[in-house]
């Protein structure tokens, strides 16, 4: 920019302005240098394309009353109906607040994103000296001279910096949506487990009056009833249970949808889906993972960012500060004077070698982040397929072997005890035998959903919590070694 160093333009009285209009151009071809490729708009296309591609939802950005009514009769849509899991996920990316601030701090950086790549105002100095009758005025116009020169590099930086925020955004989408998929697997275990436990209480019941009728008979003890009756009474407490647990699983999953007031008159299925056919193949998880991973993509950039900031450091070494002021003072009887002054800053305290092993230093933590990183995901996405594959050979052993075996002795006991060979006792104990059976298959096969909500969630980095089990509800009557794994 050679108008910021020609004699002339600052030397000629008459024509004080040509300086201005010269600096004025040059300093706009490196505004616009440095603005050329800001984005025009915070990228929320790309988030809601990431979200669509890891959870097959469409995500909206609510920024009027209209899109909030608009979006509240969806939602009312899709509660009107039995909620599906892939329901659950739509009303999360429609209805969640938390996610509409995550989206409202997209546009809050990218305006500073564009705050940082235009040029940094200018300052007005007005000074009024009075010496008698003499008056003197002080006018002074200061640009910050090495932020414009520096904004065709810091505009890629802070490039850089909105694409991270556009991931982390949608990284943080990405986990409500996971989260939302893990609470409804929750709610409907526990709504199913509850359904369960009232069908053993009801077992329970009959028990115990069938117990209560042959003691009066003369065929029980007081032993063998008290027996009975303490089974209908554990029955009772696991019902109890049941329904603390099914009604925490719902809280859980109305946080996780936003759900309140007369959103949360929801319904959900009776049951889990069955499980499917055959796991899913994945000989390439791995490099899948890696391809889609927002964390390891966003750990990337910001290292990008890290190299930009070294360069631009070293490139600028003693020129981080560097003003420019136009003058142009008059006093009482005296010509105008006009003239410039560029400060710069003397770096003997705070040298340029040190800022640049500062850069250097925040480069290299960003480097074996980012390769930490990237080792974390591999391991992380290995474990979750490992559970996902274990999961479903569990649930597929409840279902296929241990359910149908017990149901089958159960049958077997039946018979003999209609053929007298067995007495009710037995045939009691054979029933409990097989109610624990059907719950450690209600648990098996709740643990391989909430496994494919891990495994879905570790695919494209969705940070999240590990879902916790929820109370067994079976209480006593549940052995040892039956809950699952």
């Amino acid at each position: 920019m050679p108008a910021l160093h020609t004699p002339t333009a600052v030397e000629d009285p008459v024509r004080p302005l040509s300086f201005c209009r010269r600096a004025t151009v040059a300093l706009a071809a490196a505004l616009l240098a440095g603005c050329a490729s800001v984005p025009p708009d915070p990228g929320f296309a790309q988030v809601a394309g990431a979200v669509k591609s890891g959870t097959g939802g469409d995500l909206a950005w609510l920024r009027s009353a209209d899109d909030q009514a608009a979006i509240d009769r969806q939602v009312a849509g899709l509660l009107a109906r039995e909620l599906s899991s892939e329901g659950a996920v739509q009303v999360a990316l429609w209805n969640h607040r938390g996610l509409q601030a995550r989206l409202h701090g997209l546009g809050l950086t990218h305006a500073e994103v564009l705050k940082a790549t235009r040029p940094p105002n200018p300052s007005l100095g007005l000074g009024r000296m009075k010496k008698g009758d003499e008056i003197e005025i002080e006018r002074g116009l200061h640009l910050d001279l090495a932020r414009w020169l520096l904004l065709p590099w810091t505009a890629p930086m802070e490039v850089r910096r909105l694409e991270r925020e556009q991931r982390d955004t949608a990284q943080a989408v990405l986990s409500i949506a996971a989260e939302a998929r893990r609470a409804w697997v929750m709610a409907v275990a526990a709504q199913e487990a509850l359904a369960h436990q009232q069908q053993v209480l009801e077992a329970a019941a009959a028990a115990a009056e069938l117990a209560r009728r042959m003691e009066q008979a003369g065929n029980f003890n007081r032993l063998q009833r008290a027996r009975e009756q303490a089974f209908q009474a554990d029955a009772a407490l696991g019902l109890a249970r049941a329904e603390q647990a099914r009604r925490s699983a719902r809280e859980c999953l109305a946080r996780a949808l936003g759900l309140w007031g007369a959103q949360l008159d929801f319904r959900l299925p009776a049951r889990l889906p069955d499980l499917p056919a055959q796991p899913r193949e994945a000989p390439d998880i791995e490099r899948e993972a890696m391809a889609q991973r927002l964390d390891v993509q966003a750990a990337r950039l910001d290292l990008e960012r890290k190299a930009q900031a070294l360069g631009l450091t070293r490139a600028t070494a003693g020129l981080e500060v560097l003003e420019l002021g136009l003058m142009r003072n008059s006093g009482t009887g005296e010509p105008r004077e006009t003239g410039w002054e560029i400060g710069l800053e003397l770096p003997l305290f705070d040298r340029p070698a040190h800022r640049q092993e500062r850069a250097r230093l925040a480069w290299a933590q960003a480097r074996e982040q980012a390769a930490q990183r990237a080792i974390d995901a591999r391991s992380e996405v290995r474990e979750a397929y490992g559970q996902y594959r274990i999961a479903h050979d569990i649930a597929r052993h409840h279902r296929e072997e241990l359910v149908p075996l017990a149901r089958r002795i159960a049958d077997e006991q039946l018979l003999r005890y209609n053929g007298m060979l067995i007495g009710v006792f037995e045939l009691l104990a054979e029933t409990r035998a097989q109610i624990a059976s059907v719950q450690a298959a209600i648990e098996a096969q709740r643990d391989f959903w909430l496994a494919d909500a891990e495994l879905r969630a570790a695919m494209v980095g969705a940070a999240g919590r590990e879902a916790a089990p929820a109370p067994s509800a079976a209480g006593g009557t549940r052995p040892a070694a039956g809950g699952g794994h």
